[in-house]
């Protein structure tokens, strides 16, 4: 049987992938699930158990240490192994900096726990499991860590955060049989942005960024799952996040007139 643990599991990309891979393994597949907000989990658990998978809920915050390992320990504890774990939960932030207050700075402080220190604890946790089942590392970063996005700030510091993380955790693996896999999904129809932080800490909700052409969550969920499987260094999921990369090395500032160009207007620069 092979073991999935997967961060933000009640929602979204990371409830997505969950379904799609209880329907693709069935009683072969373990999952344990992860979130705040345990009744959706059980909902997640409840869809995957009806697929023929095992599901395990673990209540967990990923902004605390403590609640990381615990949430390792109970996969472990459960199943007797641990085989990946896909490093999804994480929240969004819209703000120009200028507009942010010096007394609401912290929330910069707390989305790098809840987006880069999750992840970091987990993986942290889960790294002697893994390296007896050489199993698979899947962190979900975004665009946003290859391109710095306008109206991102603390965003964009996050996500650059967890690609470098990881991209050095790649190497130092290599020899261990761990593959480091890093997707970088662009604009995706989930609610991901409408909860994340405003200017003034507290939920945005809306979202800043233009979403004519947002991808499907299931599209997302398939892609970096795709990832995993073939066990590939990236997933950069667009046409024009890939332009986008290699852009910025020859014509950076047609990369950053493409961003401001991705604004709504009411949130662009003043």
């Amino acid at each position: 049987m092979k073991i999935i643990v997967i961060t933000g599991a009640s929602d979204g990309i990371g409830a997505e992938m969950a379904r799609q891979l209880a329907a693709r393994h069935g009683a072969e597949l373990g999952l344990v699930l992860a979130a705040r907000d345990e009744a959706r989990l059980h909902q997640v658990a409840n869809q995957c158990t009806a697929l023929g998978a095992q599901a395990l809920v673990v209540r967990t915050d990923v902004s605390l240490e403590p609640a990381c390992r615990a949430l390792i320990a109970s996969a472990a504890q459960h199943f007797g192994r641990v085989d990946a774990l896909i490093n999804n939960a994480g929240m969004s932030a819209q703000a120009l900096f200028e507009d942010v207050k010096a007394d609401d700075l912290a929330w910069y402080e707390q989305l790098m726990r809840i987006n880069l220190w999750g992840s970091v604890w987990c993986t942290h946790a889960a790294l002697p499991w893994l390296k007896q089942s050489r199993g698979s590392i899947v962190a979900v970063s975004s665009l946003a860590g290859l391109i710095g996005v306008p109206g991102r700030t603390a965003y964009s510091a996050t996500k650059f955060a967890m690609t470098g993380f990881f991209e050095a955790l790649r190497a130092e693996l290599k020899t261990a049989g761990i593959s480091v896999t890093t997707a970088y999904p662009g604009v995706v129809s989930t609610n991901i942005r409408h909860h994340g932080f405003n200017a003034a800490g507290v939920a945005a909700g809306s979202s800043g960024l233009k979403e004519d052409d947002a991808m499907s969550v299931e599209e997302c969920a398939r892609l970096i799952l795709q990832g995993m499987d073939q066990r590939e260094r990236e997933v950069v999921m667009t046409a024009k996040g890939r332009l986008g990369r290699w852009l910025k090395l020859i014509a950076p500032a047609k990369v950053e007139a493409m961003a401001l160009a991705a604004l709504k207007d009411e949130v662009k620069p003043h």
